[in-house]
């Protein structure tokens, strides 16, 4: 059957969406793993019916399938050639949850966090916590039989899985538990042939209970209870579809705490850990310095291990009969997620060396009896120091498993040769301390070649027979566990050429997925997923059919793709994923610099023109004074969508006379230092000079918040100067991708401001255009030194005051505020100081997560006005509706308070307003 008699046939039988466009294959071609295979189409099925049809007309073409949850999978499984069965758009409900039972039903598709969130108000939770929880599915959870932290306490998912209902390839329908009940044909008969076998060629999980490698053919055994939903579990989607689970839920401590034990090295870390499972933990983790890189909040120490008790006083317990070279004890649960925030994170942390260089999977779970682990680490350490690489272990101590990511070659010939050879000869390490290949993720592409290692032939052979008596036609995910294919074969890089610098950044992006998270909370990434939902709207969608761009394969037209442009149409260029990635991809870049080459001798759209010459536009308008003219004909009829623009927004006023016009004259010496005391009543530094950057924003729409800035920088006891000629931060013509105009501006701007003061501090007040300075100036121009010595002078006012004028009090507000950090500062230029201001003023509250959904020119383009609307709902919003009537609304982002008065009756400010206001009010000191 052709491709597209195939597409038809599918689209003839099911109810869900058929897709065998290049996007949505693009979109598959990987999971979190160093492999890429490409598939025929992608399959959304609305039920058990549709995936039962979907299977019949594969099965009658040929054509294998693989089921795919959130992609997550890091040993190659999620992918392959045949028809991927997306499982999340629409089969993903809680079916029930009962609390009596302590049981739910859940579709496959449904995110862990999900199913948690419900459990939550019952005092109940599903024990396995993947650090990826906001965004796996149970589905793949249980096909990789995943694992997470709490392992020690309730297990892995296999433990925690009461029913299954599956759907076969050959057309059968099974609904398995324990007992012979609904098994396939021929099971039983398998299994009472091999007692022998599987009685002794498995190894005891009470002496590994991370093994998760090959089958479970072992939980078959009548001693075992004949547990064929268990041996089910881990089967990577060969054996059949999973498309209803009776799980099994538990009930956490009320009042968990944290004992952070700190050690000398991972050594000492590590051989400590087997003793503390005897205290009854609930997580015993394990980390070295190398992961944390400078962490702050720790205790002393090389390594640590992070070891939740069920409550404070069996923390305090175990803190005091430890062997640590220092601990510390935590209950707060505030103070706990801001620990396990690092643990999370290392999954991505440790995909980038200490050196900077990129390290992959591949190796990521090897798990060996917990005795064992000291010594099994010193021993790997000495394996990759003997091949020349680099990897930093951390994971589950408690159970012996261990996650690293090393810096293979993957790309070069010798490099894919050394990976091979390593590969062999850790299977061989792993397999001398009696552990296993895999302790969480699955064997995939990534191990199960070395499976004969750990099982020898005879066992390896079983597991071959097992899948056939599911699945003897082999249509079910070929390739993975079970007959695999090489693990140096369909490995990603291959495809990128060399050479492109954009290729090396796209192949960053491992595909943890955080970007696919979609729980409120102080992060931004990634704002248009979280509106539409759809894989190509997320980070690590638009990261992807970068890379199958470049690759050529799938999508075929290079940087003229309609697909790639599509996608990033909808990235609001928050950079958001520049801080919030674990990896640290940085969409906003990628998109300008795609923008850059797809409209390359083509015609823009007009808002690139209109928006993205802003500076030069409003700079003709100002010096032909025409502001009120302008602000006129802005609101004819039509003029909206005569300048290429939504005429669902209102566009800003023109301020009558810009920022540098009315720029004020310094102020006596004697009214610079008042308020400039320190807190003893000493006086302050002697006056500094600041370089105050006049943005286009605060220069020709806001110029009041440049006057209250220098009314803040003044009282201080600073100096604030303005730079010889306007200079621009080259924002616009960044993100609409017109990047030989920024260049061109960019070099002028230096040119402006020479070598003058290069030690003083340049006060940038519109984020975005402090955050262009600090990361665009430098990658735009890195040739030009002055460009990096320029970026390293930006700072915000907060930034500023707190380095410059550090005894200075500020005035003291006493009030609630509420608002937006911009995406720009969260993500490049950080807000500690902001919030350390913010406290001494007397400002009390949080300002919201999020993005506001203006963000720039995107909010004022046509298509984009739905999308920005439910970006602002999603934190932003609700948080103005919930303030407390006297709050002020803070908002350093020109974008933000844009938004905001469009959207609600609240008057936004800078902080620099609420500061200047404040000076000369009763509140204030100065």
């Amino acid at each position: 059957m052709s491709v597209s008699d195939l597409e038809r046939a599918l689209r003839a039988a099911v109810r869900g969406e058929v897709d065998f466009g290049a996007a949505a294959r693009a979109l598959t071609t990987m999971d979190a793993s160093n492999y890429r295979r490409v598939p025929r189409g992608v399959v959304a099925p609305r039920d058990a019916e549709d995936v039962a049809r979907a299977l019949d007309v594969c099965r009658e073409a040929g054509v294998p399938v693989v089921p795919r949850g959130g992609g997550t999978s890091i040993a190659g499984q999620a992918t392959g050639t045949g028809v991927v069965l997306d499982m999340t758009r629409h089969m993903n409900a809680l079916l029930s949850l009962d609390p009596r039972a302590r049981t739910a039903v859940v579709q496959p598709g449904l995110v862990l966090d999900t199913l948690r969130a419900a459990a939550r108000p019952y005092g109940l939770t599903f024990g396995p916590d993947p650090s990826t929880h906001s965004r796996c599915t149970l589905g793949g959870m249980i096909g990789n039989n995943a694992c997470g932290a709490h392992s020690v306490a309730w297990g892995t998912t296999a433990d925690n899985v009461r029913e299954l209902e599956v759907l076969t390839y050959g057309g059968g329908r099974h609904r398995i538990a324990r007992g012979w009940q609904g098994a396939p044909p021929g099971l039983s008969d398998l299994v009472s042939t091999h007692l022998a076998l599987l009685r002794t060629g498995l190894p005891d999980t009470g002496r590994l209970p991370r093994r998760i490698s090959g089958y479970a053919l072992d939980a078959l055994l009548p001693e075992r209870g004949t547990q064929v939903a268990r041996a089910f579990c881990g089967s990577e989607g060969t054996l059949g579809v999973l498309t209803e689970a009776v799980v099994a839920l538990v009930e956490p401590p009320r009042a968990p705490a944290l004992a952070v034990l700190g050690y000398a090295d991972e050594s000492a870390a590590a051989d400590a850990a087997a003793g503390i499972v005897a205290h009854g933990p609930l997580t015993v983790e394990g980390m070295a310095a190398d992961l944390v890189r400078g962490a702050a909040g720790l205790p002393r120490g090389g390594a640590w291990l992070f070891v939740e008790m069920p409550d404070e006083a069996a923390a305090r317990a175990l803190a005091r009969t430890a062997d640590a070279v220092d601990v510390m004890v935590v209950a707060d649960p505030g103070g706990q997620r801001a620990l396990w925030r690092i643990r999370e994170d290392a999954a991505g942390t440790a995909t980038r060396t200490a050196r900077g260089g990129d390290a992959w999977p591949g190796w990521e779970d090897c798990a060996v009896p917990p005795p064992r682990l000291g010594a099994y680490l010193r021993e790997f350490r000495s394996l990759l120091a003997a091949h020349g690489l680099h990897g930093t272990p951390y994971g589950h101590f408690g159970e012996g498993c261990v996650h690293v990511r090393i810096d293979f070659d993957l790309a070069s010939e010798a490099g894919v040769a050394r990976f091979r050879t390593f590969s062999q000869e850790l299977a061989d390490l792993v397999v001398a301390h009696g552990g296993s290949l895999s302790g969480e993720h699955g064997d995939g592409q990534a191990r199960a070649e070395l499976l004969p290692k750990m099982y020898g032939a005879e066992v390896v052979e079983l597991f071959g027979a097992y899948k056939d008596v599911w699945d003897p036609a082999g249509g079910m995910n070929p390739g993975v566990l079970a007959r695999p294919a090489r693990l140096d074969e369909n490995l990603r890089f291959s495809v990128l050429p060399a050479g492109q610098p954009l290729a090396r950044e796209v192949a960053r992006c491992v595909g943890v997925a955080k970007c696919r998270s979609t729980a409120p909370g102080p992060g931004v990434m990634c704002p248009s997923y979280r509106v539409t939902r759809e894989e190509r709207h997320s980070t690590r969608g638009r990261a992807r059919l970068l890379h199958e761009m470049l690759a050529g394969e799938v999508i075929t037209d290079g940087w003229r793709s309609a697909e790639v442009a599509e996608a990033l149409d909808l990235c609001l260029a928050c950079k958001g994923c520049h801080r919030d990635c674990p990896v640290g991809v940085d969409m906003a870049s990628y998109k300008a610099e795609f923008l850059h080459h797809h409209f390359q001798h083509r015609l823009r759209p007009l808002s690139h023109w209109t928006l993205g010459g802003l500076p030069a536009w409003l700079r003709l308008i100002s010096a032909l004074r025409a502001a009120r003219l302008a602000d006129a004909a802005a609101r004819l009829p039509g003029a909206a969508r005569l300048a290429g623009l939504t005429p669902q927004r209102r566009l800003p006023r023109l301020a009558r006379v810009p920022f540098t016009r009315s720029f004020p004259a310094p102020p006596p010496v004697a009214a610079r230092r008042s308020g400039a005391a320190g807190r003893s009543g000493a006086a302050g530094p002697a006056p500094h000079g600041v370089l105050l950057w006049p943005d286009t924003f605060t220069e020709y729409l806001v110029p009041e918040v440049g006057h209250a800035a220098v009314r803040v920088l003044t009282a201080a006891g600073l100096t604030p100067a303005l730079p010889p000629a306007r200079p621009c931060c080259g924002l616009t013509y960044v993100s609409t991708g017109r990047l030989d105009r920024a260049r061109s501006v960019l070099r002028r701007t230096l040119d402006v401001l020479g070598d003058a003061d290069p030690a003083g501090a340049v006060v940038v007040l519109e984020p975005s255009c402090a955050a262009a300075l600090r990361t665009d100036l430098p990658r735009l121009l890195p040739d030009d030194p002055r460009a990096a010595r320029l970026a390293a002078r930006v700072r915000t006012l907060a930034q500023t005051l707190e380095e410059y004028a550090p005894h200075w009090d500020p005035p003291v507000l006493d009030r609630p505020v509420v608002g937006q950090t911009h995406c720009h500062q969260h993500a490049v230029l950080g807000d500690a100081a902001e919030r350390r201001l913010r406290a001494r003023a007397g400002l009390t509250g949080a300002l919201s997560g999020g993005c506001c959904g203006l963000a720039g020119n995107f909010g004022f383009e046509p298509g984009h006005y739905e999308v920005s609307v439910a970006c602002a709902e999603e934190q932003l919003l609700p948080s103005l509706r919930a303030a407390a009537p006297e709050a002020a609304v803070l908002a350093d982002g020109f974008s933000c308070r844009t938004q905001i008065t469009g959207l609600t009756d609240h008057r936004p400010r800078h902080l620099a307003e609420l500061l200047a206001e404040a000076l000369d009010g009763p509140g204030g000191r100065a």
